[in-house]
């Protein structure tokens, strides 16, 4: 059995620099959250809950935050690393991890915040646990923002990341490691130059003294995908994404992912006809939310979920 720990990036790591954190401790004891919150938490602000994918962290919101200041004038926003992500603690049995329990969690982050109701934001898997929060928790959503998240999950998408992240932990050297990260995210995000794929590469690792990849996430995720083929045909989650129904709700996919497809995001439009729905052209996931015409779209969404709320 493995005690609770934390990934041991150093303490001036890049891409958390912009992003201090406040731990909050979950009912699993010892396990602990980092949760980032961008402005004042106070009656009246419905905020902006934002949750990254599988492995990801709070750092794939960094560039969308000075954005979402710009456009949302007070309403305060809300980064959250789940557990095994980023600053929190991993947990301390490898089968603990899954969207039930995150979602659990998330709950939870938002009582000890003293949130009552919430905009929530997903990116990939970070949608998925959003959708059960819907169904678990339905009174604390005010309205919802989905990324490249739906009720089907792409199988090739799951195997690719699972490739990926092996392919980078087999690398040595500095010059040999960023040079993988850079290729590996170049597919996703184009026509980025080499610094800024180095910039995004740190969201996802840290290099050590002898130049080897550390991940910022508990590898234990990444071995929980060794089942996954590319042939293997994932039940969908209808229900879920149905669970949704009451709540105002938004719609994005980029442009260039593996993970929802796009039959599968036009099947959620037609569902969902009154959602806003957005494609995010250049992009592969995540999405990096650095332009400003989209981060002023979800701004306005949230302002209207928030007036929503208010007058109900």
């Amino acid at each position: 059995m493995r005690l609770f720990a934390k990934p041991k990036p150093p303490e001036d790591h890049p891409a958390f620099s912009d992003l201090p954190v406040t731990m909050v401790t979950l009912e699993h004891g010892g396990l602990q959250a980092a949760v980032h919150v961008a402005g004042a938490l106070a009656p009246g602000r419905v905020p902006l809950v934002c949750v990254a994918g599988y492995h990801r962290n709070m750092s794939d919101f960094a560039d969308f935050l000075p954005l979402w200041r710009r456009f949302a004038g007070e309403c305060p926003a809300v980064l959250i690393d789940l557990p095994g992500r980023g600053r929190s603690s991993h947990r301390l049995r490898s089968a603990d991890y899954g969207s039930p329990r995150d979602a659990q969690e998330i709950a939870q982050i938002a009582m000890a915040l003293g949130i009552e109701r919430a905009v929530f934001l997903g990116q990939g898997y970070g949608g998925q646990v959003l959708m059960l929060l819907a169904a678990q928790h339905p009174r604390l959503m005010s309205g919802c923002v989905l990324i490249d998240a739906g009720p089907v999950t792409s199988p090739r998408g799951i195997v690719r990341l699972r490739n990926n992240m092996r392919y980078i932990d087999g690398l040595r050297g500095r010059k040999q490691v960023m040079a993988g990260l850079r290729r590996m995210l170049a597919g996703d995000h184009p026509g980025t130059g080499d610094d800024r794929l180095e910039q995004l590469a740190l969201r996802t690792h840290w290099l050590d003294r002898r130049g080897r990849a550390r991940p910022l996430y508990d590898p234990a995720l990444i071995r929980a995908l060794d089942a996954f083929s590319l042939d293997d045909v994932l039940a969908a989650q209808w229900p879920l994404f149905d669970a949704l129904g009451s709540v105002p709700l938004m719609l994005l996919r980029t442009q260039l992912t593996d993970q929802l497809h796009r039959e599968t995001f036009e099947e959620m439009v037609r569902r969902r006809p009154d959602a806003p729905a957005l494609t995010i052209v250049g992009q592969g996931s995540p999405a990096l939310l650095d332009e400003a015409d989209e981060v002023a779209e979800i701004a306005h969404f949230a302002k209207q979920a928030s007036e929503h709320e208010m007058a109900a």
